[in-house]
């Protein structure tokens, strides 16, 4: 199992980068977590859009989902250059059923997961939690019998991320506010919660991503290490866990 981080900036990139998305592979297959502002064409320099097996969606928030449009443009495109290379699957929640709509397109299919049921997207099997956030949103536990990821998506702190988080091999926890913050009532996390669920769930690495545009974001990590005795790990552009 691989993960590169493609996106990680939260409400919109910085110059050059691209907001939440995900590249998960395994025995040639690529999923694409979320597909934020800017995910695209970063996504392209480690997968041709081609190569791409399926797309799943925590909710319909621009910043992961901006570059779904473009991505099916992409599709379209490389259908009249090359032949059509299928249908790419695209998995949401129908909870948005307007969200939820866009996902079909002439080479794309929304395909609907139930937060109530697992999933099984090529070698990786994905449950769900809903999360605390102003809209419906999924976080996800993917696992491929060996290894386990936890993504949190957006939301603010609740104890169900800590049995939901047991004992991952890496857990991606929303970043967008420091230590002193409280971002409760924008439904994000804290550094220092995401060492809290990291350090209680006993997962092996924290990533801490959604970033926010202002201050030193190193501080996230060093605020997060003094609740986590684990790694603590900064998402960027390019950065690959493997498991």
């Amino acid at each position: 199992m691989k993960l590169t981080v493609i996106g990680f900036w939260g409400g919109y990139p910085a110059p050059g980068d691209a907001t939440s998305s995900y590249l998960l592979e395994k025995d040639g297959f690529s999923l694409l977590i979320d597909a934020g502002s800017g995910s695209l064409s970063k996504l392209q320099q480690y997968i041709p859009v081609t190569e791409l097996d399926a797309v799943i969606l925590s909710h319909y928030h621009e910043d992961h989902v901006a570059d779904i449009g473009v991505l099916q443009y992409a599709k379209l495109v490389n259908y009249y250059v090359n032949g059509a290379d299928g249908i790419l699957p695209i998995y949401g929640h129908v909870l948005d059923k307007e969200g939820f709509a866009t996902l079909s397109h002439e080479y794309t299919e929304g395909k609907a997961y139930q937060p109530d049921e697992s999933v099984d997207i090529g070698p990786f099997q994905i449950s769900f939690l809903q999360t605390v956030h102003p809209v419906p949103c999924f976080g996800m536990r993917i696992t491929d019998g060996e290894h386990t990821v936890v993504y949190t998506a957006d939301s603010s702190f609740k104890e169900e991320w800590i049995p939901f988080s047991k004992g991952a091999d890496l857990l991606i926890t929303d970043c967008n506010f420091y230590a002193e913050q409280n971002g409760e009532s924008a439904g994000h996390m804290t550094s220092k919660e995401g060492g809290e669920i990291a350090q209680n769930a006993k997962v092996k690495t924290l990533m801490l991503s959604h970033l926010p545009q202002y201050g030193d974001t190193k501080q996230l990590v060093e605020e997060a290490k003094e609740q986590y005795s684990g790694t603590v790990l900064l998402a960027k552009e390019g950065l690959i866990w493997q498991a």
